[in-house]
C-alpha cells in the first residue's frame, strides 16, 4: 500500500482543511496517508473537530505557524523531516505556502520518490508589494523544480501560475478542483433556515446578507460595506447584513460601520441590526440556510469555498471576479460578478436581487445542480487516486 504524507498549513476553518481530511479519509484504502498541520492564528475559528470527526488523528506541528520566523520554521522544518523519515512516505503531499515551502524542501532532503504540492491560492497579487511578490515568486519557481507534480484547484489559476506568473510550465500542471460532502446543505424542511433566523430575530420579510471569511485586507470588505451602503438608499425590502468570520481588521471594519452610519449587532441580545459581526459560526450549513444572498468581495482567491456552498444552498452569489470564481459560478445564472474594486457594479448586483425575490429564487434554483457534481468530494478522492497512480507508475 503506497504511503502518503498529507501536510497543510494549519487546521483553521476553510476550503483547504476539508480538502485534506476528505482526501486522508477517503483515499483509504489504496493509500495509507499521515496528516499533518501547523497550528491556528488565534483569530481563526478551528476545524480540528471536522477532522476528528472523520475518524483522523492529525498531528500538529507547533512551530509551524503563519508569521514568517526563521526560528520556528526552522525548528517545523527539522520536525517534518523528523516525520517523513520515520512514516517512510512514496508520496509528499503539501498544500498551501507554509507547509508547501517546509515540506517541499524536507521531501527533497529525504528523497521522497514523489512530491506534489497544491495551490489553494498564492500571494502573487493584492497581498504584498512588488519587490517581496517577486521574492516569493523566485522561491515557489525552485520549489515547483524540485516538485513531481504541480496542481491547480480551478483552470483559471492553472493559468494564473504557468503563464501569467511563470512559476513553472502548463504541462506540470494539474487541476484537481476542490470537493465537499455538499450534502449537509440541503435543508428541505426549512428547519436550519427558521433557527438561524429565529436566533438573530430576522422577520419573514427581511433579506438576509451573508458574506463569510477572514476579516484580512485581501477579502477587502470595505467594498463590500460601501455598496451595502447604496443598496440600504435604493431597497425595496428590508435588509440586514451578516459579516461572519473574524480577523485582524475586526475593530477597524466595525468602527467604519459605524460611520457609515449602520447600527450594530456583535451578538443575537444584540440583534436587531443594520450589521451583525457574528464572528466565526462553526456550521455554515445553517447560516446559508438562513441567507437569502451571499456575498464575496475580495481582491484575490483561490477557489471560494463560500461561494460554492452557497450555491449548494441554493442561495444567488454577487462577487468580485477574481481567481477562481468565474469556474465556480456561472455567470448571471447562478450569480453575478463585477470587477475587482467596483463597489457601483458590485452594488448594482446586490439591489438587483434584493429588490426581486423571484429572482433570487430562480438563481438560487440553479445553483444547487451547478456545483454537486463538480464539487462532491467523491469526485475530488478519484481525480487524486488518478493522478498518484500515474506519479507512482512514472517515478
Amino acid at each position: 500500500m503506497p504511503r502518503v504524507f498529507r501536510l497543510i498549513n494549519r487546521f483553521n476553518l476553510g476550503g483547504p482543511t476539508y480538502n485534506v481530511a476528505y482526501l486522508s479519509r477517503y483515499l483509504a484504502p489504496e493509500f495509507e496517508t499521515l496528516l499533518a498541520g501547523g497550528e491556528k492564528d488565534e483569530s481563526e475559528g478551528s476545524s480540528e473537530y471536522m477532522v476528528r470527526q472523520l475518524g483522523l488523528e492529525p498531528i500538529i506541528i507547533p512551530r509551524m505557524r503563519r508569521p514568517i520566523n526563521f526560528r520556528d520554521d526552522r525548528a517545523a522544518y527539522q520536525h517534518i523531516k523528523k516525520l517523513i523519515k520515520e512514516f517512510k512516505p512514496d508520496i509528499v503531499h503539501t498544500h498551501a505556502s507554509k507547509a508547501g515551502t517546509l515540506g517541499r524542501l524536507a521531501a527533497a532532503s529525504c528523497k521522497v520518490p514523489v512530491v506534489v504540492h497544491t495551490f489553494h491560492g498564492h500571494v502573487f497579487h493584492s497581498y504584498f508589494g512588488r519587490t517581496q511578490t517577486e521574492v516569493y515568486k523566485r522561491i515557489e519557481r525552485y520549489l515547483a523544480r524540485r516538485s513531481t507534480a504541480i496542481v491547480a484547484i480551478s483552470d483559471k489559476q492553472k493559468e494564473e501560475l504557468a503563464l501569467e506568473h511563470r512559476i513553472c510550465p502548463p504541462e506540470k500542471i494539474t487541476v484537481v478542483p476542490l470537493g465537499f460532502d455538499l450534502s449537509r446543505f440541503d435543508d428541505a424542511g426549512g428547519l436550519m433556515r427558521a433557527a438561524f433566523r429565529n436566533e438573530w430575530k430576522l422577520r419573514s420579510d427581511e433579506v438576509a446578507i451573508v458574506i463569510l471569511g477572514r476579516l484580512v485586507p485581501v477579502k477587502n470588505h470595505e467594498l463590500f460595506l460601501n455598496a451595502l451602503k447604496q443598496v440600504m438608499n435604493l431597497r425595496k425590502q428590508p435588509v440586514r447584513a451578516f459579516i461572519v468570520g473574524d480577523g485582524e481588521l475586526r475593530s477597524t471594519l466595525e468602527q467604519l460601520t459605524r460611520q457609515m452610519g449602520f447600527s450594530i449587532a456583535t451578538s443575537p441580545h444584540d440583534a436587531p441590526a443594520d450589521v451583525t459581526f457574528t464572528s466565526w459560526i462553526r456550521d455554515a450549513e445553517r447560516v446559508l440556510a438562513g441567507a437569502d444572498v451571499v456575498c464575496l468581495s475580495s481582491w484575490n482567491e483561490g477557489t471560494p469555498v463560500s461561494l460554492i456552498e452557497a450555491q449548494a444552498a441554493g442561495k444567488p452569489v454577487v462577487s468580485t471576479r477574481v481567481g477562481g470564481v468565474e469556474n465556480v459560478v456561472d455567470e448571471n445564472r447562478t450569480g453575478f460578478l463585477s470587477p475587482t474594486g467596483d463597489s457601483e457594479t458590485f452594488a448594482a448586483h446586490l439591489l438587483r436581487l434584493v429588490n426581486d425575490t423571484g429572482l433570487r429564487h430562480e438563481m438560487g434554483s440553479h445553483g444547487k445542480p451547478h456545483v454537486m457534481e463538480r464539487y462532491h468530494y467523491t469526485r475530488l478522492v478519484n481525480d487524486m487516486a488518478a493522478l498518484y497512480r500515474r506519479l507512482l507508475d512514472n517515478a
